[in-house]
């Protein structure tokens, strides 16, 4: 599983116990963000009415984030579209570069994903507090419970809420692991069994890498709507 492992490129950086070093999972997060960044640099410098294919790739997506922040939490999370759309370009891009033979998947460890829920978790519990103060409290009491059950609904509530950060990462990660780990298994197979008893095996490494695409964007999109749906809870204080 050699795919996944981490290993220093260039010099050692420590700072104490801290090893602040250059990784191939560096490496693939800054060739994310630059091509992010170039993508939709060159996408915005020519506003045709006949748009070409960047320009094309960069209005569908702007429209698709604008359109799933309005869907899920309303014209009050518009401030922060750049950053729900960074987080699922990055994302995005993150997966598919990961489908690059000989490529890294950053999204893979659950290090990566683990830090932008947390991220994410402290940021709208930040936001939560400074809009309604002590009252966004009220997100952990349901309305229309007896109160007999109260406080055992607010335990559930609590812990249901302290679970978003790691329920957030691993589903991330663990989609992402699994999906190469059995491109991996099967791509073995194929080497293994030869020419004459490889073909069905790559035909379904074939159809496993068509399908490890898809779940590359389904998993941004769902990186990102679960944003949405947390910062609506932020905004909207609905209980």
């Amino acid at each position: 599983m050699y795919q996944f492992n981490v290993y220093r490129i260039g010099p050692e950086i420590k700072i104490g116990e801290v090893d602040l070093s250059f990784t191939n999972a560096s490496l693939f997060m800054v060739i994310s963000s630059l091509a992010v960044l170039v993508i939709f640099n060159l996408g915005s410098k020519k506003n045709s009415l006949i748009p070409n294919k960047i320009q094309l790739i960069a209005e569908l997506s702007y429209t698709f984030v604008s359109k799933m922040i309005s869907d899920t939490a309303g014209s009050k999370a518009k401030p922060y579209f750049s950053f729900i759309f960074s987080l699922f370009m990055f994302v995005l891009f993150c997966n598919m570069f990961g489908m690059i033979p000989y490529a890294f998947t950053v999204t893979s460890h659950i290090i990566v994903t683990f830090v932008l829920a947390a991220f994410i978790f402290f940021g709208v519990t930040i936001i939560g507090f400074i809009k309604h103060g002590l009252g966004y409290l009220k997100l952990f009491v349901p309305s229309g419970v007896p109160v007999v059950l109260l406080p055992l609904i607010v335990v559930i509530e609590v812990i249901s809420y302290l679970s978003r950060p790691v329920s957030l990462s691993v589903r991330l990660f663990a989609n992402m692991m699994a999906g190469h780990t059995m491109m991996k298994v099967f791509g073995g197979f194929v080497i293994s069994l030869g020419i004459v008893g490889g073909w069905l095996p790559l035909g379904f490494s074939v159809a496993l890498t068509g399908l490890e695409i898809l779940v590359a964007f389904l998993q941004a999109y769902v990186f990102a709507i679960l944003t949405c749906i947390y910062l609506n809870d932020a905004l909207n204080l609905h209980h």
